[in-house]
């Protein structure tokens, strides 16, 4: 585990940040990252359990954190965790929509059960904590980070649901940048390509490695590269940017 920085290297101390899908891969890095800038963390997952693990690395980091569990499609649940979340840590200064999920097949056979539970989830659920977070972050001028995809801007064949919800990831990014954007609060989208996760690692290992000759830079993408970008559109440095969808895909979109 990562020394915790000095002082003078933790540009986010004091303010307090909500990670959704923080139980492992680009959520779990992106509070970690947030961590070692110096924020205290929510980590939250679809149960506490989950977000435990993420929750004891953020602490070892020398910050405050804690663990919540919530389906993120239920709006109600939403609003009790924001609402314990700004009790127990006196505020909320950066929200991270990072929960999302996949079920991919193609159109023909896609079930309406499957095409809705991802836009539950990806799209309502960023929507859910976006607007259960609003009142406090318009107050201490915070940040929005949502997380959404590049095949929310390329589109993808077998992933209809999931593309839909991304790219509704991207149009509700830009409008809400336009609505808080009068008070002060930073809304910006990052979208990630082929990162090594989880969730892509279910990819045969044929079709990964077909992608990846496609990607320009032949890499996969690491977590902890998405976590840097979100890191610096919770920072200082990025005051004056909103409404922008960061892609992050060493040049697969190209």
């Amino acid at each position: 585990m990562s020394d915790p920085l000095p002082s003078s290297d933790r540009p986010l101390a004091g303010k307090v940040a909500l990670v959704t899908g923080a139980s492992r891969g680009i959520g779990r890095a992106i509070a970690l990252r947030l961590a070692r800038s110096g924020a205290r963390v929510a980590c939250v997952a679809t149960t506490a359990e989950r977000a435990q693990e993420t929750q004891a690395a953020c602490q070892a980091l020398g910050v405050q954190s804690a663990a919540y569990g919530v389906d993120v499609s239920a709006s109600a649940p939403v609003n009790e965790l924001v609402a314990a979340v700004v009790s127990e840590f006196g505020g909320l200064d950066i929200l991270v929509n990072n929960a999302g999920i996949t079920r991919d097949q193609l159109l023909l056979r896609m079930s309406e059960e499957d095409f809705d539970r991802v836009v539950d989830v990806n799209l309502k659920g960023t929507f859910n904590f976006i607007r259960a977070s609003a009142r406090t972050l318009m107050k201490s001028h915070g940040r929005i980070v949502n997380i959404t995809s590049v095949v929310g801007v390329t589109g993808n064949a077998g992933q209809a649901n999931y593309a839909a919800s991304k790219a509704g990831v991207i149009g509700l990014t830009r409008s809400v940048a336009k609505e808080l954007a009068s008070r002060g609060v930073c809304v910006n989208a990052v979208a990630p390509g082929f990162i090594a996760t989880d969730m892509t690692s279910a990819i045969d290992p044929k079709a990964a490695e077909a992608l990846k000759a496609e990607i320009p830079l032949s890499r996969i993408g690491e977590p902890e590269e998405i976590a840097a970008a979100v890191d610096f559109l919770c920072g200082p440095g990025a005051a004056y940017i909103t409404g922008q969808t960061l892609i992050i895909d060493g040049g697969l979109s190209l």
